[in-house]
């Protein structure tokens, strides 16, 4: 009898279940089969025996990082230690992995299981895994997994905005359209324009010129000695601006209305637009291959290594290829018909391109053609894995392409590619260490700059501070004096009434004397009237 355990990685955590026991494994896919779809039946099959929830985002991160390395992470071997039988022999864990399966047996002896029976157990848990564990709903466990999903993938691509060779691939596409649309477009501007000025042709061959003269000249009538200083900015060539006016003097071309005129002026202006544009192109495409293969543009320039790079997809799948691929890179459509009618397969692809093949003799153009796809390949792995991108590296295996070429050409024997490399190494050191001073020296820069506004931050939240404080004080400087004035008041008001009970207590008193005396005023009144009627009545 064999006790099988299953082992589901989820973004929630780790979930171990068991699986009944069976005498062989086998016997377990068609009940795993007519049960997986239905929980029901499916629970009879499989029963959780222990799950262990991550803590945090992070550990999330940390533990779905080492199954995907194959690395067993301290969580996992916890719980296995813990839920899986003591009887390591009777017992199976099934895994997705087997990476981490080889983990598991290495280090705690655990017999792991891989595809099968195991395959359709995890699809089943995975399809039910949110019922099958208490306390965990769809959302939350679609929740985890997308927050886990886009931790994962930011931790893993790392995004270097100087070194995307996306922009390389789209520059070298859009210069390839751009070439067929401006020669399109130019044959259309010489086919119109040739009606009216024919031996504009035969003077001047390049695309661009032509269209220039075709704006500039317009009517062929018009053009006079005058017309001839800006035919030679133009031209470049007093000649053939000499050859021009003469020629449109003579023309045998026919009468053009003045509306025909402005459409093909306005025509070639764009195709004048679109060249300039292309130019400007190439120099942002050069810009870029110095920053993302130095090595590789320096060997066989510029154009040619950004086609390998598109031809390949990106840097990278272009640093995994052999040698013998990068040599046929750009010839597969040759290379497959070749080998069904069993004939020469070809010699070179889109590094055909290189000066390197054409400057060599047709006899030892397969040699050099072979050779150069081997530096190639070199100087692409270089570029793809260095962290500081330099083209000395590029530059010494130009040189040693170059040997080769004098090799074939007068049999001087080249360098043995191990003391060029030393070379290389040598000076790459000391461009990297250069890198590394400059970097040192903007990082000191910043750092002071930061230091710098930090502490003009700080003095200007000093100022302000100040300022707060000083309005704050002129501010309660009236307040205090308004409340001195209140407490002033307060207490000359609680001393009034002191003053007014004395009063009232002393104004009793003298009314007291006043009656007093007011009362023997009228008494002496009385006895006087009194003494005068007596007086009166005596008489």
């Amino acid at each position: 009898m064999v006790l099988l355990h299953v082992l589901f990685e989820h973004a929630a955590g780790y979930a171990l279940f068991a699986v009944r026991e069976v005498e062989e494994i086998s016997l377990l896919l068609p009940q795993v089969e007519e049960s997986v779809l239905t929980i029901g039946k499916f629970h009879n099959v499989v029963k959780l025996v222990a799950f262990a929830p991550f803590k945090s985002a992070q550990s999330a991160l940390e533990n779905i990082n080492a199954v995907s390395e194959g690395i067993l992470h301290e969580d996992l071997r916890l719980l296995l230690e813990t839920s899986m039988p003591a009887k390591k022999k009777k017992a199976l864990l099934g895994v997705a992995d087997a990476k981490i399966g080889a983990a598991i047996l290495e280090e705690l002896g655990y017999q792991c299981q891989t595809g099968g029976v195991v395959a359709e157990i995890l699809r089943g848990i995975r399809l039910h895994f949110h019922a099958l564990v208490k306390g965990l709903t769809a959302q939350s466990a679609s929740k985890a997994q997308l927050g886990l999903g886009h931790s994962y993938s930011r931790a893993k691509v790392k995004f270097n905005v100087n070194r995307v060779d996306n922009m390389i691939i789209q520059s070298i596409s859009l210069l390839d359209q751009l070439d067929k649309d401006i020669n399109t477009f130019s044959m259309r501007v010489r086919e119109w324009y040739g009606y009216h000025f024919p031996e504009l042709i035969k003077i001047v061959s390049e695309n661009y010129t032509y269209c220039r003269l075709a704006k500039f000249i317009g009517n062929r009538k018009e053009l006079s000695e005058e017309s001839l200083e800006g035919l030679e900015e133009i031209v470049m060539d007093g000649a053939k601006a000499q050859a021009i006016l003469e020629a449109s003097r003579s023309s045998m071309g026919m009468d053009i209305s003045p509306l025909d005129l402005i459409n093909i002026e306005s025509f070639s202006s764009r195709v004048i637009s679109l060249s300039e544009y292309r130019k400007g192109l190439q120099e942002y495409l050069r810009s870029k291959m110095s920053q993302v293969a130095p090595s590789l543009s320096a060997l066989i320039g510029e154009v040619v290594g950004a086609r390998l790079i598109s031809h390949a997809g990106s840097l990278t799948n272009l640093a995994k290829y052999p040698a013998s691929t990068v040599q046929i890179l750009g010839a597969e459509k040759a290379l497959f018909r070749a080998l069904k009618t069993r004939g020469n397969t070809p010699k070179y692809g889109l590094i055909f391109h290189s000066t390197f093949i054409g400057r060599a003799a047709a006899k030892n153009k397969g040699r050099i053609s072979r050779y150069l796809a081997n530096k190639c390949t070199i100087a692409s792995r270089i570029d793809c894995f260095s962290e500081v991108p330099t083209s000395v590296f590029g530059d010494k295996l130009r040189e040693q392409v170059e040997e080769r070429l004098a090799f074939y050409e007068t049999g001087e024997p080249p360098r043995k590619n191990l003391e060029v490399m030393k070379e290389a190494v040598v000076e790459a050191s000391e461009v990297v260490a250069e890198v590394k001073r400059k970097q040192e020296k903007k990082e000191k820069k910043k750092k002071k700059r930061e230091k710098r506004r930090l502490e003009a931050l700080a003095a200007a939240a000093e100022e302000v501070e100040n300022s707060v404080l000083e309005t704050e004080e002129n501010d309660m400087e009236p307040k205090k004096k308004k409340k001195k004035k209140k407490q002033q008041q307060e207490l000359e008001a609680q001393s009034e009434p002191e003053e007014n009970g004395l009063e009232e207590e002393a104004l009793p008193k003298k009314k007291r004397k006043l009656a007093a005396e007011a009362d023997q005023e009228e008494k002496k009144k009385k006895k006087k009237k009194k003494k005068k009627a007596e007086d009166s009545e005596e008489d």
